[in-house]
Formats: structure tokens, C-alpha cells, sequence
């Protein structure tokens, strides 16, 4: 059964959409022609051709529509078409019969069965059950995923670059790569961070690495052993135990020099030195006292200019990027090795000033070998980076998978453990359900396949025939009738067996039509399928039908609309649309029905058509009582650019005033002066017009406020013929009458 409708987008419903909502298993839509009812009528017959509107099935299930509109007249009534028979269950057979209606029992049991489990799959409305709770898990995770694009999608963004425009993709790239090993070890986000930043700033170059310095001759002046020798004089001189009594040994050399400037006196006690003073000096410091000497001069000047080279390299170490050499360790390192260099120059400087002392230097290769060490860590840094640059795009490609890797592994992992663990169970749960719907489904294809085999041994196209020859007898259509013809068809025919398609008058022709249909809703065109469940639409089945036929045609309606009441037989819904007033009064009258209600199994609906748009507006009532009711219904609630309501307002003048009271045009103008004679006179010339016409040289278009004028001017017409009460009771509200001072 259809339960809602939504109709938009085409003609004449091109305004917002217009919805048809709570219907029910008969539903009653008055409208006049060219409203909109056959396109409603066609939207039922096949949705397709309307892709802005849309129909909803109970369940989700569609039934078979049998559709009587203009198109099924033209596709099955031309003159140029046979009738095709319509194949009906026969009388005898009853035990086939019985075994229909037992597979029918179990179509309709696991029909139910297949209802309650799409409905614990996907809810009663399609968004809910296991199905909705695993949607709501997938999207709960596709947004938990979507959180790490928010958060390395500035500093990552070229590596994660593919998969950042949609949460799907994102989400589904992190599943695969969660379900992989790692095939190296997982970089930290700040590594990963580092290398993009290298990759996809400016393009790269090669970087120069730290160039190479070779300690070993420095090292070896600082163990030179004179360092560490006290240099002193012959021990043999005979002055040579006064001075290592005294230990003045350094004193004494410096004043050697001043021996010969003395004149024969001794620099050291101004006293009158004795001849052999200065050859005992001169012995005393000999070949080897000055050999020593010397040579501690050498290590002293090999120290110094070893070691400003090694300054040199360590400055020149200092212009490296600091990407790959961490600068400020390597200042602290220089700092202190400059410290300890200078310190130990100043020990050999007092050492070369007095020999006979120790100079012992404080170590610095703990401090070169740390210079060292990050100078290798800087070169193997360049050497990856210069590696990276020789092949820049490999290395992108790299970063992107240990980026995923990152995020998969590190980033993502506990949520993903807990996302698996309960799409596992949701999963067992949906499988489940799909495989007892299938299951069921494919049972029940075995019993529809069945009852079509049961049906074709017992079907015929002959009682169809029968049964519309009695009515058209019944009902005095006497000069044709229906008879068949080889290949299951129809014919119509006179007695005298003449085709009589052709001759058939326009009633005759609505009749047969409709008969034809009738019969149809309980049968089928081919030989199997008669017994499933359908939805019936009848769309003006009344036009060019007289009086009495039309009565007869609102009976067998009426009897389709009982069955259908009582849930008996096959048709679940019907819908009738008309424009006819006498004819929905006939159909929709059931004497148990409240006066101003309804009843549970029905709706009402009319359809309005104002400025080329149609629109639909459900009743809680039959809001058709008659047409000169009907007349009055878009003065209610009038909308003022409606250009109908002018013909409206002329027509229940003509009928209240002139047909039904014989009141002349002059009393009516003579109540009125000024402008709302005017436009009563307008009112009244239409009138004068004739009921069904409207001339073109008084035809013209009003606007809100001249259209509320004309309205105010009908109204004072009854007012002041004294009809206010009929005026008040047709617009079912109470009319206050101002007295005029």
C-alpha cells in the first residue's frame, strides 16, 4: 500500500512540494480538469518517468497498479487495437483453488517473516535496526579518522596528498594500512614532520659535508716528553751543587747574559767574580741543557699552530646547516676544547720560561672525539639527504606510506581495535538476517512459481466475456457484445457479427472500456498472476457517461471500494479521482460516515490551481457537498492573485440571484453608488454574459486590491438584498453588520 507521495517538479506541481501524506486503504482527490489529476494517476503507474517525485511503499514494497486513466483507454480501446483478454480463475478446480489459497497462506506467512527481519535489519523506516547500528559505527569511525586529517593535514598534507577531499577515502586508506605489519619501524611525528617539511618545501640540494680534520699531530705535541722533564745544567760543575741547593737553576741562566756586561763583577751578588765564574756557567749550561731547551721552544710553537688549526676545521664545521649538525653543542664542545688549548699554552709558555719546571696540559681528546661524533652524525645526516635528493620522488613516495604507517599504527590503533571488535559482532548479526531474508524470499519464489503453475491450469478468458455481455445486456446495451477470438483476444461485435469497434458511440465506448477494466482488477492478462496483491486507481472513469450509467458506473466503484473496506480479495488501496460532483457524492456516500467526518479506512483530498500551480490540501471531511457549495469553497480562504475566484463570484450571482430568486439586475444596481456600482455592474455584466463564457472585451486581470474590492462588493450584494444570512452560512463564518449612522 502507498503511504505517502510527494509530488514536485512537474506539471502542473512546479511550485514547493506537494505532499500526500497519512493516506489510507481508499482515498477520495476532487479537483477540475486541468489540475493535476491524471499526472498523480500516471506517478502511481510508474514513478520513473517523475524523478523529482516520489512514492513510498509500505515495507519498502511495491504492489501492482491497475490504473484507469486516459493513457489505459488509448493503450487498450483504439481503433486499431485488439482487446486482449483478461484470464480469470474458473469455477472448477476447487481442490486447485484450495492449494492457490495454501500457498498463497505461505507467501503471505513468509512475507511477514521477511518484514520483521528487514524490519530488525534496518528499522522501520529503513534508517534504524543492525544495519542503522553498523552505519552508525561506520560513520562514528569515519569521523574519529577524519580527526587526524584536522590534525597533520597542515604540516602532512603532500604526503596524506589523494585521500583529503573525502572522509571515505581517508577512513578507507587507514583501514588497509591498519591491516598491515609494518615493514620498518615507525617514525616518530616529529621525524615525519621534518622530512615533509624537506620534501615538499623548496626543492632540495645537495648539502656539502662536514670536511674532515686530523688531530693526530697536535695530540702528539701534547705528549711531547720535555713537557714533563725538568731541563737542568752539567751536575758534574763544580758550581753545579750551589745552584741545585739553591734550585735556582732558571735564575741563574737568565742572568748568564749579563756576566760579560758586568765589567768582572757578578750580576747575581755585585760582588768581584772569580775568573772561572763564567766558564763554570758556560760548562754548567751545556750541548744538552740547550738541546732541551730548543726543543721544548719547538713543542711550544708545534702546540700552538696545531692547535689554531684544529680552531680552523672546528670554525669551519660551524657554517654547516644546522638541519644536520647541531651547532649548539658543537659551540659548547669548541668552547671548552679553546679553553683547556689556551690554558695549556700558557702552562708550556711558563715551561719554555722556566725549564726546570713540569708542564702538565690539561687532556682535551675527550673533547675532539666529541667533536668528531657529531660531525659523523652530521655527515651521515647529509649523506641521507643527498641520498633523498638523488631520488626525491622515491623518497616522497617513502614518507607517504611511514606517514599512513604513523597514523595506522601509533595514532589510530585503539579506536580501530575497538571499531573491529564491534563491527565483528554487528557483522555476524547483519549476515545473519540477509541470509533468513534471502532464504525466505527464495521459499517464497518456489510458492509464487507454484501458484503461477496452478493458476494456468485452471484459467480461461471466457467468463470475463460472460460476465461483461450479461452487463451490457443488463444494463440495455443490446446492439454489440464481446466475443473471443483465436490467440486469447476480444472483439465487440453486432448480431450480425460486424467489427463494432469502430461504430461504437462515445458512451459506449466509456462503458465497455470501464467494464473492461472492472473485470481486469479481478483478473489478469496473461494466464498466471491473478492472484497478486494490487492498488487500484480510478481517474474521471465517468466522462461522457449519461446519467444512468453513471450511476451504474459509482455502484461497481463503490462495490471495488466495500472489498477493499473489508480487506476482501487482492486489492489493498484504491484512489479515485474525479472533477465530477454528482459522481464523488455517489461514490464517496456510505450512510454509517459522521456528517462532518470520516471514516479510519479513508482520506479526502481536493486539488487547487492557482497562477498555473497546483497544490493539494488533505479535508479531515468530505469537503464536496454540491456544486454550488463548491462554488463558494475558494472564498473561504481566498487568495487574492487567484483570477478564478471572478468566475467564481459571477456564477453564484447567476445561481442564487436569477435562477433560483428571479431578482432583476436594476434592484440589485440600484443598492449601489459610486465605485461599487461600477464594479457591482462589472459583476453583473458577466452574469449577463452567460454562465460558461467569459468575452475577451471584459476580460482583464486584477490585482490584490482590486480583487478585495470586488469581494467587499459581493458581499454587500447580499447584504443588501437582505441574504447576509445566506452570505454568512455559505462562508461558514458569522457577518457582523455595522449599522450606517
Amino acid at each position: 500500500m502507498i503511504q505517502k507521495i510527494i509530488l514536485s517538479g512537474c506539471v502542473p506541481y512546479n511550485g514547493a512540494p506537494t505532499p500526500m501524506e497519512g493516506l489510507r486503504a481508499v482515498n477520495y482527490i476532487y479537483g477540475a480538469n486541468g489540475v493535476g489529476k491524471t499526472t498523480l494517476s500516471r506517478l502511481v503507474t510508474d514513478a520513473s518517468h517523475f524523478p523529482q517525485c516520489s512514492v513510498t511503499w509500505a515495507n519498502g514494497h511495491p504492489l501492482h497498479p491497475l490504473v484507469y486513466n486516459r493513457d489505459f483507454v488509448r493503450d487498450y480501446f483504439s481503433e486499431n487495437t485488439k482487446l486482449k483478454g483478461i484470464f480469470t480463475l474458473g469455477n472448477e478446480g476447487v481442490n486447485v483453488q484450495s492449494q492457490i489459497e495454501a500457498a498463497k497462506a505461505q507467501c503471505e506467512e513468509l512475507t511477514k517473516q521477511i518484514h520483521q527481519r528487514e524490519a530488525t535489519l534496518n528499522g522501520p523506516q529503513g534508517t534504524a535496526g543492525k544495519q542503522g547500528e553498523m552505519d552508525s559505527l561506520e560513520e562514528s569511525f569515519r569521523e574519529e579518522c577524519w580527526k587526524l586529517k584536522v590534525k597533520h593535514g597542515v604540516k602532512l598534507k603532500d604526503a596524506l596528498r589523494g585521500f583529503l577531499e573525502s572522509k571515505k577515502s581517508f577512513r578507507d586508506q587507514l583501514v588497509r594500512e591498519c591491516g598491515k605489519t609494518p615493514s620498518r619501524p615507525v617514525l616518530t611525528q616529529a621525524v615525519l614532520e621534518e622530512k615533509a617539511a624537506t620534501l615538499y618545501g623548496q626543492t632540495p640540494l645537495p648539502a656539502t659535508e662536514v670536511p674532515a680534520f686530523d688531530e693526530a699531530a697536535f695530540l702528539q705535541w701534547e705528549i711531547a716528553p720535555v713537557l714533563t722533564r725538568r731541563i737542568l745544567g752539567k751536575a758534574d760543575v763544580d758550581i753545579a751543587g750551589l745552584i741545585l741547593k739553591l734550585g735556582n737553576s732558571d735564575w741563574v741562566k737568565e742572568g748568564v747574559p749579563f756576566l760579560n756586561a758586568a765589567e768582572g763583577r757578578c750580576p747575581f751578588c755585585q760582588q768581584t767574580a772569580p775568573p772561572t765564574l763564567a766558564a763554570s756557567l758556560e760548562e754548567y749550561f751545556d750541548e744538552t741543557f740547550l738541546q732541551d731547551t730548543s726543543a721544548l721552544k719547538s713543542t711550544e710553537a708545534g702546540y700552538k699552530l696545531e692547535g689554531e688549526r684544529l680552531l680552523q676545521s672546528f670554525r669551519q664545521m660551524a657554517q654547516t646547516d644546522a638541519r644536520f649538525l647541531s651547532t649548539e653543542k658543537l659551540a659548547t664542545e669548541v668552547a671548552l676544547f679553546e679553553a683547556r688549548y689556551t690554558l695549556n699554552l700558557q702552562r708550556i709558555a711558563s715551561k719554555v720560561k722556566e725549564p726546570s719546571q713540569i708542564a702538565t696540559l690539561e687532556p682535551v681528546k675527550e673533547i675532539i672525539d666529541a667533536i668528531h661524533t657529531l660531525a659523523a652524525d652530521a655527515n651521515s645526516r647529509i649523506k641521507a639527504h643527498n641520498e633523498m635528493v638523488a631520488n626525491l620522488q622515491k623518497e616522497r613516495t617513502q614518507l607517504g606510506q611511514d606517514v599512513w604507517a604513523f597514523l595506522a599504527q601509533v595514532e589510530i590503533a585503539s579506536a580501530y581495535k575497538t571499531y573491529t571488535s564491534k563491527k565483528e559482532g554487528l557483522q555476524k548479526a547483519v549476515d545473519s538476517l540477509k541470509g533468513q531474508i534471502t532464504q525466505a524470499e527464495q521459499q517464497r519464489a518456489e510458492y509464487e512459481k507454484n501458484i503461477r503453475q496452478l493458476e494456468k491450469s485452471i484459467t480461461s478468458i471466457q467468463p470475463t466475456v460472460d460476465a461483461i455481455n450479461t452487463l451490457l445486456k443488463g444494463f440495455g446495451f443490446r446492439s454489440f457484445h464481446l466475443e473471443c477470438v483465436a490467440g486469447n483476444f476480444y472483439r465487440l461485435c453486432r448480431h450480425d457479427g460486424a467489427d463494432a469497434q469502430h461504430t461504437l458511440s462515445e458512451g459506449e465506448r466509456s462503458f465497455v472500456t470501464f467494464l473492461y477494466f472492472y473485470h481486469l482488477l479481478n483478473g489478469s492478462m496473461s494466464e498466471a498472476g491473478l492472484t497478486t496483491d494490487r492498488i487500484v486507481v480510478f481517474d474521471d472513469p465517468v466522462s461522457s457517461l449519461d446519467n444512468d450509467v453513471l450511476f451504474i458506473v459509482s455502484s461497481l466503484i463503490r462495490q471495488v471500494i466495500e472489498r477493499v473496506r473489508k480487506q476482501d480479495g487482492r486489492i489493498k488501496q484504491v484512489f479515485v479521482l474525479t472533477h465530477n460532483v454528482y459522481f464523488f457524492k455517489e461514490v464517496v456516500f456510505d450512510s454509517s460516515r459522521d456528517k462532518n467526518g470520516k471514516q479510519s479506512h479513508e482520506t479526502f483530498w481536493t486539488i487547487r490551481k492557482v497562477n498555473d500551480v497546483s497544490s493539494l490540501q488533505s479535508h479531515a471531511f468530505n469537503p464536496i457537498k454540491n456544486s454550488y457549495d463548491l462554488l463558494w469553497e475558494p472564498l473561504r480562504t481566498p487568495n487574492l492573485v487567484d483570477q478564478a475566484l471572478q468566475n467564481n463570484m459571477r456564477r453564484i450571482l447567476e445561481h442564487y440571484f436569477r435562477i433560483l430568486g428571479g431578482v432583476s439586475d436594476e434592484k440589485i444596481l440600484g443598492q449601489f453608488d459610486g465605485e461599487e456600482k461600477l464594479i457591482c455592474r462589472s459583476l453583473l455584466s458577466w452574469v449577463n454574459d452567460g454562465s460558461h463564457s467569459v468575452p475577451d472585451d471584459i476580460f482583464h486581470t486584477l490585482d490584490e486590491s482590486a480583487m478585495q474590492k470586488y469581494i467587499e462588493v459581493f458581499r454587500n450584494i447580499f447584504i443588501k438584498m437582505d441574504h447576509a444570512n445566506h452570505f454568512n452560512m455559505m462562508m461558514g463564518q458569522p457577518y457582523i453588520i455595522v449599522s450606517e449612522a
